[in-house]
């Protein structure tokens, strides 16, 4: 596939993925100006450097793997603590409208926090989680268990606050 029609596949794919992008983004810094910022910087860099994807079927997993590391440079960056208190509105994702949810994911780091993101709001399968972030399928599936256990005592202990 000649670079044009490599780069074409690439715009294809941000105009497909674009809000996922968005919300990817948000739930790492959780704020809609700077997951703006974010899923910017991501379009720039994909578009800049499509002619290094190598076969087509990649371009799913290797644009996301640049918002998630373009969203943990920019964490790192600017040195700062996510807002939880800032809500999201959208009228496709409700679980994104969710403050308990969003609250919980506080207690993963960013690795947990982005295979459940990816698997659950996203709605990504296993395996593409897997080569978004590099892994073992069985490491991925691991990190899942545990982050989702992490999440319900978070989400039990929440639900024990409200009726106590």
């Amino acid at each position: 596939m000649n670079a044009d029609a490599l780069q074409k596949k690439v715009e294809e794919q941000i105009l497909d993925s674009y809000e996922g992008m968005y919300r990817l983004a948000y739930t790492y810094v959780r704020n809609e100006e700077d997951a703006l910022d974010i899923v910017q910087e991501s379009v720039y860099k994909a578009i800049r450097y499509s002619g290094r994807v190598k076969q087509e079927e990649f371009i799913h997993t290797w644009l996301w793997r640049i918002v998630m590391n373009t969203a943990i440079d920019f964490i790192r960056k600017n040195h700062r603590e996510v807002a939880v208190d800032e809500t999201y509105e959208t009228g496709k994702e409700d679980v994104y409208q969710d403050f308990d949810t969003l609250e919980a994911l506080k207690v993963l780091d960013e690795r947990e926090r982005t295979i459940v993101v990816l698997r659950y709001f996203e709605d990504q399968k296993l395996e593409d989680i897997a080569k978004i972030l590099n892994e073992n399928i069985s490491t991925v599936k691991t990190v899942l268990y545990r982050s989702l256990k992490k999440l319900r005592i978070r989400l039990t202990e929440g639900e024990m606050l409200y009726e106590g």
